[in-house]
């Protein structure tokens, strides 16, 4: 069981703290303001028809199904979630906030610069973006796992919330460089789509179990993770489009190792907890 630490005078919020949580708050409304963008269902070109459906569902082996991408709409509720506890004045001095808050910031904002990227078509680029907000999601992952939220609210509102975001990114990186690469016409090595996607997928595989051993087994990174790996498993097993077994067989076992690496590390770290208590 997940231990809250006991609540202590609170130290006074500072206007550093005032203009962070602004921060964090507008952030919030822009990642999901430019969603709609990228949604297509105001204005703008549905992710999966920019430059000529190179990020859409079949555009290559380690593409996820178009359903994984419903979890945009858990991790933007999350996000906005976020927005409102951490606005809330008992959480303005917030210490994890005081650390976190402005990479959470980075982070939103980084999502709503990927959206304008690709809807300008901007494919190499837009991994590098990719890439970024990744970086800025491990290392809010890390700052997390270092230190225990102080209610189940936060353990959900703020820890899940990131967590979710954390794992679906890690994949959602692998394939938008394969897109990139794809619509460049780059294959290095000339190896073909088949074992490239074996290559990278087993990488993601080598990745949740390296994150679940750094964050005791979070199970909120490897459910993400494996709900995008599961969904490029069927996206490859179809009847038309993309169809790749071996890029099929690969992620539903990199699905696999994801959850069943996650459980052994938490099961692990709470028998260690017992027994030290």
């Amino acid at each position: 069981m997940t231990t809250f630490p006991a609540s202590s005078t609170r130290p006074q919020a500072t206007s550093f703290d005032r203009l962070r949580v602004a921060g964090v708050a507008v952030s919030a409304i822009a990642a999901v303001a430019l969603s709609f963008l990228g949604s297509g269902a105001v204005v703008g070109t549905p992710i999966s028809e920019v430059a000529d459906g190179a990020l859409s569902a079949d555009a290559t082996a380690v593409a996820p199904g178009g359903p994984a991408f419903a979890i945009w709409s858990v991790i933007y509720a999350g996000l906005l979630a976020l927005a409102v506890w951490q606005a809330l004045p008992a959480h303005h001095a917030d210490a994890r906030q005081r650390a976190l808050g402005w990479w959470i910031a980075a982070s939103m904002l980084l999502n709503a610069a990927w959206i304008l990227v690709v809807q300008l078509e901007l494919l190499a680029l837009s991994v590098a973006v990719i890439v970024a907000l990744l970086a800025v999601l491990v290392r809010i992952f890390l700052g997390l796992t270092r230190t225990a939220p102080s209610s189940r609210v936060e353990a959900v509102v703020v820890d899940g919330t990131m967590f979710l975001y954390l794992g679906w990114v890690a994949v959602a990186t692998v394939a938008n460089t394969a897109a990139a690469l794809r619509a460049a016409d780059v294959d290095p090595f000339s190896l073909g789509a088949d074992i490239w996607a074996v290559i990278v997928l087993v990488a993601v595989a080598a990745v949740s179990v390296l994150l679940a051993v750094a964050g005791h087994g979070r199970l909120a990174v490897a459910g993400a993770m494996a709900w995008g790996l599961v969904w490029i498993a069927v996206a490859r097993s179809g009847d038309t489009g993309f169809t790749s077994t071996p890029a099929a067989v690969t992620a539903g076992a990199a699905a696999g190792v994801a959850v069943l690496s996650a459980v052994i590390v938490r099961l692990h770290t709470e028998a260690a907890r017992r027994r030290r208590t």
